[in-house]
């Protein structure tokens, strides 16, 4: 049906880009109905349209919805300033500093409201390579559509008359399956340079073709993330990693050269076959749960991106006579400092980090108690599943992922029974272990 209304109302008549009216498309045509937007983006948009202003459903959710999919999330974009909608809604706050937006609560969703933003000129304050550091320039809703990345999010669409305004053709570039830039590729790129992860991911995400004018110049400004605020990439790299396409997305991102302002280790990780099979396996995994509607975890996708690394520099202190518990704590924070100048990864998000990696020591212990003060730790799930991937890689023997398994289903005697004979060394070792002093933490796992 989607594919018939495409052909009908871009037969003839087609609004291209730059064009200041846009495509007018019916609800006899695209087929989408205010009940499939959410309750709270409805309501919102009326509030606003009651008080005498424009708001739409702007961007991901139209898009989505044409091809069929379910929106993440709605969007709203409107002519009132920020200070308007606030009022407009007494369960709202103004943020951000390079565009401010409102984030404004109906029931448990929080919707984002921009106002429309207006073209950019000479007074606009950018960097020293054209990224844009302030933008709370407002404007028209064609001003607004001109400023967005791609034709496929510069759709509006209004509950009230169940309408979509295209002023870009983005629906026919959904129908060729081509992800196309607003306005000239380069400039765009230089205005904000995570449009070109974000044209990874979406072509990755939406099955299309990035067009080849925005294609080409992405390998060779790929150095601009460099400029770009840790934080940001950080947010970009989990919507990435979190797409449901993660393996095409860092396959094609290290295709166009990105990964460097991303994942300086990457290369050096999918060199080695191990390491390589590894990571695709944790990467189907994360996007096997994601379309199963199953939770990922942030700390959980780092501990398995950068894993190879530590272990590259656990063996070389290793090798220099370092004990093995001290020179693991060493190798991670290493690896984590390294990646830290690239990604703004948040202290928590770094503790779990450590703490799947830490863990996969204790998991080689089979003997005594040890076990089953494993099976107590609150991240033994997390460093579970993590060494499941590792024997799934053929990092490590299958038997050992196997144990687990079945030892944290067993109960009882039958538990008692899979433990393994402690060697007489193991035992020494084990009675010369003295209790930390003042009450501390013994972090030095017996080797």
């Amino acid at each position: 049906m989607i594919r018939k209304f495409i052909s009908r109302v871009f037969s003839g008549k087609k609004s291209r880009a730059g064009s200041n009216q846009p495509a007018i498309i019916p609800v006899s045509s695209h087929g989408i109905t205010r009940d499939r937007i959410s309750s709270g983006s409805r309501r919102a948009c009326e509030t606003l349209q009651e008080k005498g202003h424009k708001a739409f459903v702007v961007g991901g959710a139209v898009r989505d919805l044409l091809i069929g999919a379910d929106p993440k999330d709605f969007d709203i974009a409107t002519d009132a300033t920020p200070e308007e909608v606030r009022r407009a809604f007494r369960r709202s706050r103004i943020i951000g500093r390079r565009f401010q937006i409102v984030h404004v609560m109906m029931g448990s969703e929080t919707l984002e409201v921009t106002t429309f933003r207006g073209t950019l000129d000479e007074k606009t304050k950018t960097d020293e390579h054209g990224r844009v550091l302030h933008d709370n320039v407002f404007g028209s809703q064609a001003e607004d559509a001109a400023r967005r990345d791609f034709t496929a999010n510069a759709l509006y669409y209004d509950p009230t008359s169940e309408t979509v305004l295209d002023y870009h053709h983005g629906v026919g570039d959904l129908k060729a399956k081509t992800l196309r830039m607003i306005g000239e590729p380069r400039a765009r790129y230089r205005e904000d340079p995570v449009r070109m992860l974000r044209a990874v991911r979406l072509a990755a995400k939406l099955g299309l073709s990035i067009d080849p004018e925005a294609k080409k110049p992405i390998r060779e400004m790929a150095g601009l993330l460099e400029n770009v605020p840790a934080a940001r990439l950080f947010d970009e790299m989990l919507k990435l990693l979190t797409s449901g396409h993660s393996v095409k997305c860092i396959t094609q991102l290290r295709d166009e050269g990105l990964h460097h302002g991303l994942l300086p280790m990457l290369d050096v990780i999918l060199e080695q076959p191990m390491g390589e099979k590894f990571v695709m396996a944790a990467l189907a995994n994360t996007d096997d749960r994601v379309r199963r509607g199953k939770g990922t975890s942030p700390g959980f996708l780092f501990a398995t991106l950068l894993w190879h690394e530590v272990l590259a520099h656990w063996d070389k202190m290793k090798a220099k006579g370092e004990a093995k518990i001290p020179a693991l704590f060493q190798a991670m924070d290493t690896v984590l400092d390294v990646q830290g100048e690239k990604l703004a990864i948040t202290r928590r998000i770094a503790g779990d980090i450590k703490d799947i990696w830490a863990l996969q020591p204790r998991f080689e212990q089979r003997a005594g108690k040890r076990p089953y003060a494993l099976l107590e730790q609150p991240r033994f799930r997390a460093g579970y599943d993590f060494l499941l991937l590792r024997a799934e890689a053929g990092e490590i023997d299958a038997e050992v992922a196997e144990w687990w398994t079945h030892f944290q289903q067993a109960e009882g005697d039958k538990r008692a029974e899979m433990l393994i004979p402690e060697a007489a060394g193991d035992k020494k070792k084990r009675r010369r272990r003295k209790k930390p002093a003042n009450g501390g933490v013994d972090r030095n796992i017996s080797e």
